[in-house]
């Protein structure tokens, strides 16, 4: 399929400058003492509007942006003589033969030209450089989405693997536990896979998707310890970005089961004022001497950090802390923001 060309002007730059061309001829052409327009006053401004158009739609492009500043100066010394040329030796003497078209005043025709021509060049340097602006903002945009998407598509890998290694062990022992493990896996996987793809997510979604994650994640513990999440009673359900949550819980789990065979310990609280202000912890116990892995460290803490950063540069708190015998997760985000 071919692309489509790129017009010359847009509609709506070309009204831009027809407004603009409109409304400093007003101010060029209007006197108290004569206020109807004559006709030399159109076409003297029409010579003004002229050079600028040259100026606007080929100097600017073709040697400001490109940086080419003294074949610039060059050209445009030469557009302004040429305009005073044509007023003093064509429109003057065609308009004004026996008085104004007698004589050859260039400094003052230049006077009364440069600031009109500075004004419509003006206002489309500034144009342009508002255009410009816009597309940096959205190629900011495209690259952070690009790098927002790159990083939740590690999540759910990293999650399956975990899990999967979970499955797998229950499944060498014939557990019982088996199906409802593949049934919570299945649950959550969906919600990863299908639910969670936008954005943002209503954060009611984002909590029965942390309780069906802890509940699988129960089925490792089996008795060894107790597992607190406290289901909040949401009375307004703001929006959220997903898979942020579950990588504190996750480290949780897996670093106490990991590092204890029982008196293992989880406490997970999740809170949210009225002013869409929340407030998570999570508290894990483990045993430093006997965890071989660094609890600071993995994929899933650095791509949440990032994805903080990203999504709620200004608007969140994350602190990180441990003991001795344990860790503790403290997250506030402004979900307004």
């Amino acid at each position: 399929m071919m692309s489509r060309k790129k017009p010359f002007i847009s509609i709506r730059e070309a009204i831009f400058q027809l407004v603009l061309n409109a409304v400093v001829f007003v101010f060029y052409g209007y006197s108290r003492n004569n206020p109807q327009f004559e006709e030399y006053e159109y076409v003297f401004f029409l010579n003004y509007a002229l050079g600028a158009l040259i100026i606007n739609y080929w100097l600017l492009p073709s040697f400001i942006y490109t940086k080419k500043y003294l074949q610039f100066i060059i050209y445009f010394l030469f557009i302004v003589v040429a305009l005073v040329f044509m007023e003093e030796i064509v429109l003057e003497k065609l308009y004004f033969p026996d008085t104004r078209g007698q004589r050859f005043i260039a400094l003052g025709n230049l006077l009364n030209m440069l600031p009109i021509i500075a004004i419509l060049s003006g206002f489309k340097f500034a144009w342009d450089a508002l255009g410009k602006q816009k597309e940096v903002e959205e190629l900011k945009d495209t690259v952070k989405e690009s790098e927002l998407q790159f990083l939740k598509s590690q999540i759910n890998p990293h999650f399956l693997f975990n899990n999967l290694n979970n499955l797998y062990a229950h499944a060498i022992e014939n557990s019982p536990q088996t199906p409802t493990i593949i049934l919570e896996l299945s649950a959550v996987m969906r919600y990863m896979l299908y639910d969670c793809q936008a954005k943002f997510v209503s954060l009611s979604k984002e909590v029965e998707h942390l309780s069906n994650f802890i509940n699988l994640n129960n089925l490792q513990i089996e008795g060894r310890g107790i597992v607190k999440f406290n289901n909040p009673k949401l009375t307004r359900d703001p929006r959220i970005a997903p898979l942020i949550l579950i990588v504190f819980i996750e480290n949780a789990f897996k670093h106490s089961s990991s590092s204890q065979t029982e008196d293992i310990e989880i406490s997970i609280n999740l809170e949210v004022t009225e002013e869409g202000e929340m407030q998570f912890t999570c508290i894990n116990s483990y045993m430093e001497q006997t965890n071989t892995q660094d609890i600071n460290s993995g994929i899933g803490l650095e791509n949440v950090k990032k994805r903080l950063q990203l999504l709620y540069p200004d608007s969140h708190t994350l602190k990180i802390s441990k003991s001795e015998n344990e860790y503790q997760v403290q997250l506030r985000m402004d979900l307004e923001k």
